[in-house]
């Protein structure tokens, strides 16, 4: 399903080049759940900007179901990011003035889909991740962060991407909360069969995947524990 080769990112810091992905090689099959761990700054959050098309590549390519994501041009970048990537960031990234049926609903206005399925289709991703009515109708800031975090997985999930890029999405959240979300995330990735790559620091998390990646200076190599 992703296969990626060679990936650098080069950033310039003063006189100096700054290799925040040097030379990044792996493959990920339909359905797998990947984690991927790190220290701060070793590189995690570059490569998903790079696997969700949100930022190029010095060098490598990321091949997507046989497409090369680096070669494509804005209008299929854009169809990309909208139909086959779904994004949960760790600061969830909600609209704060729509509910949480409308958040859901807001990727699936950019693929054209009617405002009646939309709806439909919003309310039954937000059942699945147990979140009740009463809350689908509220605005995030009146939900708590394990149920805002709910809402951005239904949202990653709006339109059947077939790989989902999840940024830390425990990161805020107690450790029986983020134990949940990540299990509903593991079951919802399962039953869609869509593939997951989470970014995480918490090692206890980064075990539960089935596979682990680790990112130290740049450089990527498998762990198995």
């Amino acid at each position: 399903m992703l296969k990626v080769t060679g990936l650098t990112r080069t950033f310039r810091s003063g006189d100096q080049d700054v290799h925040a992905l040097d030379n990044v090689n792996f493959e990920i099959a339909d359905g797998e759940f990947t984690s991927i761990i790190g220290k701060s700054g070793s590189g995690k959050s570059t490569l998903l900007s790079q696997l969700g098309a949100l930022d190029k590549p010095t060098q490598g390519s990321i091949e997507v179901n046989g497409k090369d994501v680096t070669r494509m041009h804005d209008h299929a970048l854009i169809r990309y990011r909208s139909e086959t990537i779904g994004f949960i960031f760790q600061s969830y990234n909600l609209v704060p003035n729509l509910t949480a049926v409308e958040n859901v609903m807001l990727p699936m206005e950019c693929v054209g889909m009617r405002k009646k399925e939309r709806k439909q289709r919003a309310q039954l991703l937000l059942d699945q991740v147990g979140l009740d009515e009463a809350k689908q109708k509220r605005k995030p800031g009146k939900l708590s962060g394990g149920e805002q975090q709910r809402v951005a997985v239904a949202r990653a999930l709006a339109n059947k991407p077939g790989l989902i890029l999840a940024d830390e999405p425990t990161g805020n959240l107690d450790t029986q909360t983020g134990d949940m979300i990540f299990k509903m995330l593991y079951d919802l990735s399962q039953s869609h069969n869509t593939t997951v790559v989470i970014v995480t620091h918490d090692l206890g998390i980064a075990k539960k995947a089935d596979r682990i990646f680790q990112l130290q200076d740049g450089k990527l190599q498998e762990r198995f524990i």
